[in-house]
């Protein structure tokens, strides 16, 4: 049992000015946390806090992770997608994640009812990591490309090049974030206001 979990359960995650006060969302499900904890540790891995939450490795290698949100509490796997979910309990936590899957939970007594499968997830996700199997990303070019924005990359050399030279995952994230507006006024503003963060080789969340 790691102490920064210990203290992340007394204190929370220390993400919001609401740590340490009795309104972290932390406090809302601690017996739910405290027995997540359990079956993590009852598994063999290893406990430590990354991204300011409890975090369980396998020789140094990520498994899972639990957390507090405001509706539920969640156990979340990282590579998720390559687990046998028998029970079809585990969810994508968006929808274009790809490797990541979580399962939620909003008191004790589910978490007991689902003990069994939970340990049968961990020991998958130990197997998984062992095996070396890793998820199959989608590349690049299978992203769909909103009209909008091919018109005004082969209009626009200079973006064309500043675009193809960002990295993969700065390249997804602009694509998501383009066609994710449902009308093409709204794609063509996002496009307009992010131009110039394209052409200074930053990504979408880049500053």
């Amino acid at each position: 049992m790691n102490p920064e979990v210990d203290a992340y359960l007394v204190e929370g995650c220390g993400r919001c000015p609401l740590g340490g006060t009795p309104d972290c969302k932390v406090h809302c499900w601690t017996e739910e946390l405290k027995l997540l904890r359990s079956i993590m540790l009852e598994a063999g891995l290893t406990e430590e806090v990354k991204w300011s939450v409890p975090n369980y490795t396998y020789k140094k290698r990520n498994v899972a992770m639990v957390a507090a949100f405001k509706e539920y509490c969640s156990l979340s796997f990282f590579k998720g997608a390559l687990l046998k979910d028998e029970l079809g309990i585990l969810e994508k936590p968006g929808e274009n994640t790809q490797a990541g899957r979580v399962v939620k939970f909003t008191d004790t007594a589910r978490i007991l009812e689902l003990k069994d499968a939970l340990r049968a997830l961990v020991f998958d996700a130990i197997a998984v990591q062992e095996s070396g199997k890793k998820v199959q990303f989608k590349k690049i070019e299978e992203y769909e490309v909103p009209e909008e924005f091919q018109q005004r990359l082969a209009a626009d050399p200079d973006l064309k090049m500043a675009f193809e030279a960002l990295t993969p995952g700065r390249q997804k994230g602009y694509l998501l974030y383009f066609a994710g507006a449902k009308q093409s006024k709204t794609r063509e503003a996002r496009i307009d206001k992010y131009i110039p963060k394209i052409l200074q080789g930053l990504g979408f969340h880049d500053r």
